[in-house]
């Protein structure tokens, strides 16, 4: 996705905030919080969604359904079944990050798993089945510190100091 020069303001990053600490905080509420107009905060929230700035989306815990082995998993694909790697890999309920490595060939996905064998099987058993896939390292992630759903960027890129 190309870079494009955003006009974010300090009422942006306010409601940005409030909803990152309350997705379900109420326009009404932040406006309360921001003593602006609650129509100029729905406004707001509007347009930040259309420049694809902030999604509005539930984000589920593993945790809570019993996923609690994560893996980070590098993978070389050959490029000539790269858009058989892809729709297979994208259809698989296990992973939850999938991108692009450094190489041509590379890539790096994340799998949440309910215990250590369901890992061993998906990486032993069903990644190999895949026409043109290696794994080529793996690593346990024991415990995630931070993840992409609590990431903020600095006050800096909003115009801010």
């Amino acid at each position: 996705m190309p870079h494009r020069k955003l006009n974010l303001d300090q009422l942006d990053y306010a409601i940005i905030q409030a909803l990152h600490a309350d997705a379900r905080m109420a326009a009404s509420a932040i406006a309360r919080q921001t003593g602006t107009n609650e129509r100029t905060v729905r406004k707001r929230i509007d347009r930040l969604v259309e420049d694809g700035v902030i999604r509005l989306t539930a984000i589920l815990n593993p945790l809570a359904f019993g996923y609690v082995t994560a893996a980070d998993i590098l993978l070389d694909a050959d490029p000539a079944h790269e858009a058989e790697i892809l729709q297979t890999l994208m259809s698989m309920p296990e992973i939850t990050y999938l991108a692009f490595g450094q190489g041509n060939t590379e890539m790096s996905i994340e799998a949440r798993f309910k215990d250590n064998d369901a890992l061993r099987e998906f990486i032993r058993h069903t990644l190999p089945t895949i026409p043109g896939l290696t794994v080529t390292r793996y690593a346990l992630v024991p415990r995630i510190l931070r993840n992409i759903d609590e990431w903020l960027p600095p006050r800096a890129d909003f115009g801010l100091e």
